[in-house]
């Protein structure tokens, strides 16, 4: 078999071009050192047109987040993006060998892993169409835009009853549809959600009425039609744990890559940040996560070279780690 010749060699690869893996680049690019960045594109908040919360930034595009934190890291000389997929990861005599779907080959000293996680979504027609204006999973992050609105909580596992709870603090109504499957709650479940005053409809959906961003009812295969303005869906979140897993990184029991404080995970060079790791799935902490990583994984190459200095312009490391550490 033909070796496949290396196409370039940099201090860190970042698997991953959403908010963490921005943030993380972004310090170790201030670290001064050689990060490229992997972008798929595929970005889990792409179709959502507000996202709130973010301190200074509130409301902001998620995409507007993305093109500014791109057109920032890029300030660094260090610092470059491709957009690619990464296919698979090894270790290599000189760190991890990481392999693109367009054929090509990165050396990289260390990784970082901010690959996020699939939402999975309910089968409802128009579904996509309203995501991202009036259809959300995450009604921490979009909660406040249903005060006082109907609204349907499409899902069928027992995380429903804190789900439609949790929309209560919010919304004037809410009527869970199970999209057709059977509610996988038990008695305990139903009674629960009795005395919230939700009903639970096994139903499928067989329409989304309205214009998207105006999202007027839901229609249902018996052709009972639920006044509603904004739906929320709990399905399952699935973490991008593939390439995680080809290095050997632990797992917790909900399948996101365990870390330490500092964003290492049970591999030794290699970090993990934002939505793929335990914790809050919110832009802010997802950042938050990156920066962990990011300075976690520049500091870890205190008393090594720098890829891209010359020997005489090498920081003195002593004093460099007491600044660190002080």
């Amino acid at each position: 078999m033909t070796a496949v010749p290396i196409n370039r060699e940099v201090d860190v690869v970042v698997v991953g071009g959403g908010p963490s893996g921005l943030a993380a680049a972004s310090w170790l690019a201030r670290y001064r050192r050689r990060v490229l960045v992997v972008d798929s594109g595929e970005h889990r908040a792409d179709q959502v047109e507000r996202s709130h919360c973010y301190l200074g930034r509130d409301p902001q595009t998620p995409r507007e987040l993305l093109a500014r934190a791109r057109q920032e890291l890029l300030v660094y000389p260090t610092a470059s993006i491709q957009a690619d997929v990464v296919r698979s990861v090894s270790r290599h005599p000189r760190g991890f060998a990481v392999t693109l779907r367009d054929g090509g080959l990165v050396i990289a000293h260390k990784l970082v892993l901010a690959c996020g996680v699939r939402d999975a979504k309910p089968d409802v027609p128009g579904l996509d169409e309203h995501y991202g204006t009036s259809v959300f999973h995450c009604p921490a992050c979009d909660g406040y835009e249903a005060r006082d609105r109907d609204v349907v909580a499409l899902g069928w596992s027992e995380n429903l009853v804190g789900f439609a709870a949790t929309l209560l603090g919010w919304a004037r109504s809410v009527t869970v549809v199970t999209a057709g499957e059977r509610f996988r709650g038990d008695e305990m479940c139903r009674r629960l959600l009795d005395g919230h005053g939700v009903e639970t409809i096994e139903e499928r959906v067989v329409e989304l009425v309205g214009r998207r961003g105006d999202l007027r009812a839901a229609r249902l295969e018996s052709g009972r039609v639920l006044p509603c303005s904004l739906a929320f869906f709990s399905v399952a979140h699935q973490p991008r744990t593939d390439l995680a897993q080809q290095l050997g990184c632990a797992l917790d029991d909900e399948g996101y890559v365990e870390i330490n404080d500092c964003g290492m995970t049970t591999v030794d060079g290699v970090y993990a940040a934002g939505d793929l790791v335990p914790g809050l799935q919110l832009t802010s902490v997802a950042v938050a996560k990156g920066v962990v990583a990011g300075v976690g994984c520049a500091q870890s190459f205190v008393g090594q070279p720098t890829a891209v200095l010359a020997p005489d312009a090498a920081p003195d490391l002593g004093s460099e780690r007491e600044r660190l550490t002080g």
